[in-house]
């Protein structure tokens, strides 16, 4: 099948914009009648996928002309199916109603890899510390089972904030292209943050009271792109608090001599994996005068994240000792630990953002 745009219509769409969600039946006249026109393409080899491309690299679905029919009939139809928005989101998403759509997707719940890289710090705290008090396996497993709970929760509510903070760079995403209302958005974090604190009170008072303390720094984290070549920085003291929260939770009180080496190391290994994830936008960061440590360490990148990565497992190292971890715990962080970040920063190309 073969396609053409008709002059003058949708000129945004000529040029690439990701702006328009809506593409109208009187904007194309193909030579046959099937109901979708699809195209696979990325906008910018640069550019973070709009909610009408699928995933990375996705399908944009259009309607187009029905078989016979002139453009100049399309044209004058009034017809409401004609301007039908048929925007997919994904795979994931898309099995869940139409309305909850944009929603899911604002939190990014299909990609969890956010929710893990919070979630793993609580584990970490937890087991340590369920380790050094002779906590039972039943009540070490409900708690991480709560903080996995929590981690879902407030990873999207922190995406929620972010899209609502830095409106230039999220341009295509559903609070600034206007899917879902600036009201609705308030309404929609508010509910995050109180499914947030309904997890919350299920701790003890000092774990309640110490977890309270991470919010500015989650409230803090969108402006710090704009103002510091260190957000990651921020990054990584507001997403490893639940190693210390962790810790809290089980003990009733903090043992700084063992969680402060494990939150600092969970600080360094954040300065790792999103300078990464950082190299990915940077050239849309620098057309935007966005901050990162990615343009901070350019081409010394590798060299620089090879020193957060020996800090990560001596400061694991640090505070495994000061618990009296057994001979696993050291096997672990040594040996897979290791491995991985070695691996991962010999792999990488920070020049290829796929």
């Amino acid at each position: 099948m073969s396609c053409r745009r008709i002059p003058g219509s949708n000129p945004a769409l000529a040029t690439g914009s990701a702006a328009p969600f809506i593409v109208t039946r009187a904007e194309f006249t193909c030579s046959r009648a099937p109901t979708l026109l699809q195209s696979t393409t990325r906008i910018s080899k640069y550019t973070k996928p709009s909610i009408s491309i699928v995933s990375t690299i996705g399908t944009r679905h259009i309607t187009s002309n029905p078989a016979g029919q002139s453009a100049a009939r399309s044209t004058a139809s009034t017809d409401t199916a004609s301007t039908t928005s048929l925007v997919q989101y994904g795979p994931f998403i898309d099995r869940f109603p139409e309305s909850m759509r944009p929603y899911l997707y604002l939190t990014r719940m299909d990609k969890p890899i956010g929710t893990w890289l919070l979630y793993w710090p609580c584990v970490w705290g937890i087991g340590m510390g369920a380790y050094a008090t002779g906590m039972p396996i039943a009540n070490m497993a409900y708690l991480m089972a709560l903080f996995g709970t929590g981690a879902v929760v407030m990873r999207g509510a922190g995406c929620t904030i972010n899209d609502m903070w830095d409106v230039e760079r999220t341009k295509t995403r559903p609070i600034a292209s206007g899917v879902i209302s600036r009201p609705k958005a308030f309404v929609f974090l508010g509910a995050q943050l109180a499914a947030g604190l309904a997890v919350l009170v299920q701790l003890n008072p000092y774990t309640i009271a110490f977890c309270m303390g991470s919010m500015p720094l989650v409230i803090m984290y969108p402006f710090m792109k704009r103002i510091t070549y260190w957000p990651q920085l921020v990054l990584g003291l507001a997403f490893n608090w639940g190693a210390l929260a962790g810790w809290s939770a089980v003990a009733g009180g903090i043992d700084w001599a063992v969680a402060l080496p494990l939150y600092a190391a969970g600080v360094s290994w954040t300065l790792v994996y999103d300078t990464i994830y950082g190299h990915q936008d940077k050239r849309d960061d620098i057309a935007a005068g966005v901050k990162s440590t990615s343009l901070l360490f350019a081409e010394n990148t590798k060299a620089i994240l090879s020193g957060f990565s020996t800090s990560t497992i001596g400061l694991l190292c640090l505070s495994g000792y000061m618990n009296g971890q057994g001979m696993p715990f050291y096997a672990t962080v040594l040996g897979a630990g290791t491995a991985h970040l070695v691996w991962q920063l010999r792999k990488v190309n920070i020049d290829d953002p796929s």
